[in-house]
């Protein structure tokens, strides 16, 4: 099984080096992707034997995912592991998406921060904790998943699969245009449970996004829009769901 960790980057030059070291002691294949850091991140990586994709400028969590999937695809890889490089996905969890994978009952396997109360660590911002636990309702109750952690970055992803989707989400949006193609193409999903950690509650999004009401609209739109595209998927109205209290 040919497997690759990829890692989304952006101004890390405080954790880059501790989580690629911690990374390396699990993974053979390590792809970052500098999206456009002005710090000393890519100094920093050019120290560690991983592979780098660098943009010139900042273009979106989105936007390097779809770079690492494109990545795995042209490398033929079998799974691609993605995790942030935050110190808040430790990459002692790792062996465990290896043994999910290795399983073979599903094509993408979910970070859960929620799953397994023992490992409920931080509590997570409240506004945060909130707007997870509204998408997350969303997916399970619109589109037939029982998952319990929609907005974890820590996921595995069958590259084959892949080959289905047709991403073009830039933000940190994607996960909810990821939700409902994988509900379209009859994705099979399962979770692993990972600690929650939260070592910077104040980390921001970015504008309009730091505030609350408006991430939560804009991930409303986002799953609506992408929702309108595959008729008959959503089990609920749209407005019915979205009025229903979580």
């Amino acid at each position: 099984m040919k497997n690759l960790v990829a890692i989304p980057v952006y101004n890390e030059q405080k954790h880059i080096a501790g989580v690629l070291e911690r990374v390396a002691e699990h993974a053979r294949c390590i792809l970052a992707v500098d999206d456009g850091s002005t710090d000393y991140t890519p100094m920093l990586l050019a120290m560690h034997p991983v592979d780098v994709i660098r943009n010139r400028t900042n273009r979106g969590y989105g936007t390097a995912l779809r770079m690492a999937f494109r990545w795995a695809q042209m490398y033929h890889y079998d799974w691609v592991i993605t995790m942030d490089c935050d110190e808040q996905h430790e990459p002692e969890s790792l062996p465990d998406f290896y043994r999910a994978i290795e399983a073979d009952d599903a094509d993408v396997v979910n970070g859960s921060r929620y799953i397994c109360p023992e490992l409920c660590g931080d509590p997570p911002p409240a506004e945060r904790r909130k707007i997870n636990q509204t998408v997350t309702h969303w997916v399970n109750d619109g589109l037939g998943y029982s998952i319990t952690d929609a907005f974890c970055g820590f996921r595995a992803y069958r590259v084959s699969a892949l080959d289905k989707l047709e991403l073009d989400e830039d933000g940190y949006a994607i996960p909810l245009q990821q939700w409902v193609q994988f509900a379209a193409h009859g994705l099979r999903v399962k979770e692993v449970p990972i600690r929650l950690i939260y070592n910077d509650p104040n980390r921001t999004f970015g504008g309009v996004l730091d505030d609350a009401e408006h991430r939560l609209a804009h991930y409303r739109a986002v799953f609506e829009q992408e929702v309108a595209k595959h008729p008959g998927l959503c089990k609920e109205s749209i407005a019915e769901l979205m009025n229903a209290a979580v």
